[in-house]
């Protein structure tokens, strides 16, 4: 009989294991997929235990009638963002960090329009979380919510960003250009708290959801808390550029707008101009149609918002305007 030797016997054996996984993928599938699920498991897990020190519930003082909230730390020294209706135009808040401990909070500045308010904790040597570039976001992007939604502290969720270049109202009715449309699941409560992308940077603050919808969350930018925290920190509001004039929507005839060589039939009236403001400096009169800013279609009164949040305070305008069937260029001053 033909007996084989104890190498003989080790190769077949691994030629047999060889077989039997070719003609078995699915234990190679499933463990590639655990691998895959590990390693979300733990991208999460860091990321939490990197931001979730630095985020803050936020509430009324004693006897406040207030609204409550999340927010988080953005420096070492106790400066904090959340979003302006969680602040409702209080002065002074209370802060629970993630240790347990209550802090008197002052509010530093406030900005409806964006929904964004910075604020000021009695404490040192804080934990805090960077804020990342919102630009560099892509839809599919995983990102993770944190906050007290309910009153829940050191809530986690995760999700992916599902939409960007959204737009919506901020209180004082200007839209809030740029909003992150994402899936993680969010409730009143998370208001204020910070969505954080995988790196552990915080790219946005989650500031509203749809009402009786599932897993549609959407966060201001990072970019527009970042420039308007410095605003708020240097000069105690968010400077924009105003006119003095108060406006209405109007259409024009398609001949006219031939004639004129226009690119929208819808341009902004203006109704009426405040003596002394900027644009009466410049001559603007009432019944002037205005349809470009500095090269730019001006067709709303959003558009006029968006492009003056824009440009510089020390730069001058130069608006295109219709005044008796007429083409004019009116330079406005630094304001």
């Amino acid at each position: 009989m033909y007996r084989l030797s104890d190498g003989q016997w080790r190769l077949l054996a691994d030629e047999q294991v060889r077989n039997d996984a070719a003609s078995s993928p699915a234990p190679r599938r499933e463990l590639a997929d655990g691998r895959l699920l590990d390693a979300y498991s733990q991208a999460v897990i860091n990321v939490v235990e990197t931001v979730s020190p630095a985020v803050i519930s936020v509430t009324g003082r004693f006897g406040d009638r207030g609204g409550s909230g999340s927010g988080f730390l953005i420096t070492p020294d106790g400066y904090a963002i959340t979003n302006s209706h969680v602040v409702g135009g209080r002065a002074k808040l209370l802060a629970e960090t993630a240790d347990g401990d209550r802090v008197d909070v002052e509010v530093v500045g406030d900005d409806p329009a964006t929904d964004t308010a910075l604020l000021r904790l009695a404490a040192r040597e804080l934990p805090f979380a960077r804020l990342g570039d919102s630009d560099a976001l892509r839809v599919g992007q995983l990102v993770i919510a944190m906050g007290s939604p309910l009153g829940l502290h050191a809530t986690v969720s995760t999700g992916v960003v599902s939409a960007l270049g959204r737009s919506m109202r901020g209180q004082d009715g200007r839209l809030i250009e740029n909003v992150v449309q994402h899936a993680a699941p969010i409730n009143p409560g998370n208001s204020g708290g910070p969505l954080v992308d995988s790196r552990g940077q915080v790219v946005g603050i989650n500031t509203a959801i749809i009402a009786f919808a599932q897993n549609l969350g959407f966060a201001v930018p990072s970019n527009t808390v970042e420039w308007v925290a410095g605003e708020l920190l240097t000069h105690g509001r968010v400077r924009r550029r105003t006119f003095g004039i108060s406006v209405g929507l109007r259409r024009l005839p398609r001949q006219q707008v031939r004639e004129l060589d226009l690119l929208s039939d819808q341009v902004v009236e203006v109704v009426e101009v405040i003596a002394g403001g900027l644009a009466a400096q410049a001559g603007i009169e009432p019944g002037d149609l205005l349809v470009a800013m500095n090269d730019r279609v001006v067709s709303t009164v959003d558009d006029l918002h968006r492009l003056l949040s824009k440009w510089p305070h020390d730069a001058a305008i130069e608006l295109t305007v219709v005044r008796d069937g007429q083409r004019l260029s009116v330079a406005i001053g630094a304001g």
